[in-house]
């Protein structure tokens, strides 16, 4: 190990420290972030730049926050930490409409990721993605042919983002694409940023069925960017504490699958 890297292993385990306190309180300010790592303030500044510079935190107002708003999408690595259950949940449900020998779709959601890391255990698949996790997730099985779509690398949803026109995505058509995003209300969906917008719904148009899945949290709730009406899916899976009137109100545009909270396996978890 030569002394760049025994110099940034502390830095790194700091940085997660501070990541998954901000993670856990929503909201942290400067000097709260220096107590906690036992450093200075001008260290927690220089750590801050640099993890609001790989996306993975955002500075704002007296502090910085890792939590979604209606304009900004949390980094992959936070999504990543949070509504464990909830994705755990939705991704078994959604593994009941995988058959082997399909072609199936997925976006960059770590929703969606959840359902990726199972598909393992589903037989030959052709499975199409622009999400690096989901890649690495399905690379080693020989039974999954990997298509990767999409075009620049974003390393804050760490995955390929294009245009339509520019991502090679309008030349397929799959068996299934399984998505997520923001929010919800019964009769549009949404995202905080134009560009992923743009690149779901042209992974939306390639689908011969068109599966949402939503946790509970995302129900209800407005982002910056009307996404695609929910009667463009043909399904929506959502977890049981999303409440009947809004279940109900759903059903009314696409048919609605219920995702039960309660672990699918005592003592077992696929959740990323």
């Amino acid at each position: 190990m030569n002394e760049t890297t025994a110099l940034k292993k502390p830095r790194a385990r700091r940085q997660q420290k501070l990541v998954e306190h901000v993670v856990g309180a929503g909201f942290a300010t400067a000097a709260e972030l220096a107590t906690l790592a036992g450093v200075s303030l001008m260290t927690v500044h220089r750590d801050i730049d640099d993890l609001a510079g790989r996306g993975v935190l955002r500075k704002v107002h007296g502090g910085v926050s890792a939590l979604p708003s209606t304009v900004f999408e949390a980094s992959s690595e936070i999504r990543m930490q949070m509504q464990a259950q909830a994705k755990t949940a939705l991704a078994h449900k959604a593994l009941e409409f995988v058959e082997a020998g399909m072609s199936v779709m997925l976006d960059d959601s770590t929703t969606v990721l959840a359902l990726a890391r199972l598909l393992n255990k589903t037989g030959p698949l052709t499975v199409l993605t622009n999400y690096r996790q989901a890649l690495e997730a399905l690379r080693e099985n020989n039974d999954i042919r990997l298509i990767v779509i999409g075009g620049q690398y974003s390393r804050t949803h760490d995955s390929f983002i294009g245009l339509p026109t520019d991502s090679s995505v309008n030349s397929y058509a799959v068996d299934i694409v399984f998505q997520s995003t923001s929010t919800m209300g019964s009769e549009m969906t949404y995202h905080q940023e134009q560009d992923i917008v743009f690149m779901k719904r042209a992974m939306l148009k390639a689908g011969t069925r068109r599966i949402l899945m939503m946790d509970g949290s995302k129900v209800g709730r407005t982002s910056l960017h009307h996404f695609a009406p929910v009667s463009d899916f043909t399904d929506v899976i959502l977890t049981d504490d999303v409440p009947a009137a809004d279940r109900e109100a759903i059903a009314a545009n696409c048919t609605v699958h219920i995702a039960p909270l309660a672990p699918h396996r005592p003592g077992h978890s696929d959740a990323p």
